[in-house]
């Protein structure tokens, strides 16, 4: 841990500011473990912002307890319970000015020693990136792969175009990313409170403008284990087809031609529902439909129920036949 102020100084010389973001809520059993890791950073010139979501456990006391050792730590509590997308928004908001970089890092989560620098020098190298990923291990899984190495570089639309048309997602969760801060600043809410796959639309939407960058290396991790919204997301909708679909709804002719975004419509569609029919038989189908009809109004698209019970009769059929 460097702690020594003139040692800090140098750092900030010779490096950007990067804002690190933590919002946490009752996750005092991973905590330490996710701020050692930036404690750790190779990359030295940071802030680290935590953002406590009245914790009822002892998160607070251990972010406590590392920010009376290390002066770069700045701690903020809610005065009211937010929900998970309008902490993380309430805690980009309060990154410094002169910050050039943001990381977010969940407080499950943690990043390899070399992710600052790593991630940095990528931006630094490319002006017209936006957004830095790598690879992440995912549990015990390796991911967010599919860009051919070397490229460190492409364009922002050709990404959203790799995701459409050959499902390539290389975003992950939000600690597998690095902002420009300044596109941080300039959007008002950045996540959409009311999108399920926030994440996943925010960089769509940031792509449109700017390009991707990516370090060809593993220097995130994202934790499986823990209860949290991504286990809803796990239960109904494992494949993630509600998130394609929606993100073909909105972005689509945006970086597709209109035969490919037709082809694309067609096959999602015909995809989900057949996911949807066979989730009809389920025991807990009145929630599993209620979070599919309230995620597709952020693309203003309407369930067909006659479609959805035509593959769910197909399936009974074929419960029958087995």
């Amino acid at each position: 841990m460097l702690t020594d102020k003139n040692d800090i100084e140098k750092a900030k010389i010779k490096a950007p500011l990067v804002s690190v973001v933590t919002p946490f809520f009752n996750t005092d059993k991973y905590l330490s473990e996710c701020i050692e890791s930036v404690l750790n950073q190779s990359y030295r010139n940071w802030e680290y912002i935590l953002v406590n979501n009245r914790s009822t456990d002892r998160s607070l006391e251990i972010a406590r307890s590392y920010a009376e050792k290390e002066p770069r730590i700045h701690i903020f509590e809610n005065d009211v319970f937010l929900t998970q997308i309008q902490n993380y928004n309430r805690a980009l908001r309060l990154i410094s000015p002169q910050s050039q970089y943001c990381k977010i890092v969940q407080a499950d989560d943690w990043i390899f020693p070399n992710c600052l620098t790593e991630m940095i020098a990528v931006a630094e190298r490319n002006p017209s990136v936006g957004i830095v990923g790598a690879y992440r291990l995912d549990d015990k899984q390796i991911n967010c792969d599919g860009l051919p190495y070397p490229s460190t570089v492409v364009s922002g639309k050709h990404i959203c175009r790799l995701y459409l048309l050959e499902r390539v997602f290389v975003y992950g969760s939000p600690t597998s990313v690095l902002f420009r801060s300044n596109i941080v600043r300039n959007r008002n809410s950045f996540y959409t409170e009311s999108a399920y796959y926030a994440d996943t639309a925010a960089c769509t939407e940031i792509l449109q403008s700017w390009d991707f960058g990516f370090a060809h290396q593993v220097l995130t991790f994202t934790r499986r284990e823990n209860e949290s919204i991504s286990t809803v997301i796990r239960r109904f909708d494992p494949q993630y087809l509600l998130n394609y679909l929606v993100i073909l709804l909105k972005y689509g002719r945006n970086v597709l031609n209109e035969a490919e975004y037709q082809e694309c419509l067609r096959n999602a569609e015909t995809q989900y529902y057949q996911f949807l029919g066979r989730k009809l038989w389920s025991r807990n189908r009145r929630k599993f439909l209620n979070y599919h009809i309230e995620g597709l109004k952020d693309a203003h698209y309407q369930l067909r129920f006659s479609k959805m019970f035509r593959y769910a009769f197909c399936e009974f059929g074929h419960i029958i036949l087995d």
